[in-house]
């Protein structure tokens, strides 16, 4: 999708049809570089703060100098988008090789115009085989260009008449999707794998930990194997541009539409408009 707008640190903003990276940046060479998507709602980005500081964290890991400066690219490329509701990226490389001079950018994205339709049907889910990621070396939790294996899990998901995908570990553990979190539901309870498992520490996957209490649930994080989740009364991921969103069928298993998804759906927009 066209970006609508563009800022680049030292150069403000940029016309969207011109380069801003060089053919020998560490991004392009090795995918060696960090980013976060976020939702934007009404002119306001959500939980900015919460994601610039978990792509601090992941620069530090990928030894990526850290410039700060992202809130206000991020002010810049909003301002000339002009777009109250849309998709707001924050990228940070190491520039050329050889020269580390990184190279900081905020790109603004209109929504997936399908994301209400889809929430409404909900969609449907196929296991992959993940890697494990407790090794640091393996940047579990690191949100990094390098996405070659999350797309290529998000195709094969297509080719097999899914939706999307969900991670679980050779020994059957559930891991997370390919840009998501994974939840399900048993009476009040929700599941979620937890971060010590090498998953990304999802934004709004916080936030609807903070709600589902006030919503009547309670919430357990675990190592818990694709049986529980293929058992379960209702299942839904979580991510930032799509929120909230249930899952009809894992595995070709029916999964029937529930209560908690709608809810916290709710919930997480309540907090978006606060």
């Amino acid at each position: 999708m066209k970006p609508l707008a563009v800022a680049v640190a030292g150069r403000g903003l940029v016309s969207p049809e011109e380069p801003v990276l060089h053919a020998d940046d560490e991004a392009l060479l090795r995918g060696r570089a960090a980013f976060e998507t976020l939702r934007v709602y009404g002119r306001r980005p959500f939980r900015l703060s919460d994601h610039v500081e978990r792509m601090q964290a992941s620069a530090m890991r990928l030894g990526v100098e850290w410039p700060g400066g992202f809130e206000a690219l991020a002010e810049q490329a909003l301002g000339a988008a002009g777009e109250p509701d849309c998709v707001l990226r924050l990228y940070l490389t190491p520039g050329r090789e050889g020269h580390e001079q990184p190279v900081s950018l905020a790109l603004v994205s209109a929504l997936p115009p399908d994301l209400e339709a889809r929430r409404a049907r909900g969609i449907a889910l196929i296991s992959l085989l993940g890697v494990r990621a407790e090794a640091p070396w393996l940047l579990g939790g690191v949100k990094s260009t390098s996405y070659a294996v999350n797309m290529a899990a998000e195709s094969e998901a297509r080719v097999r008449g899914a939706d999307d995908a969900v991670f679980v570990r050779d020994d059957g553990i559930v891991l997370e999707g390919p840009v998501t979190n994974v939840w399900w539901r048993r009476d009040r309870t929700l599941y979620t794998p937890a971060i010590d498992l090498g998953i990304l520490a999802g934004v709004t996957r916080a936030v609807l930990i903070e709600a589902a209490p006030d919503a009547g649930y309670e919430v357990v994080e675990g190592a818990f194997p694709l049986a529980e989740l293929l058992d379960a009364e209702e299942v839904f991921t979580s991510s930032s541009v799509r929120e909230v969103m249930p899952v009809v069928a894992v595995d070709g298993v029916p999964v029937e539409l529930g209560p908690a998804a709608a809810e916290l759906q709710r919930q997480l927009r309540a907090q978006a408009a606060a």
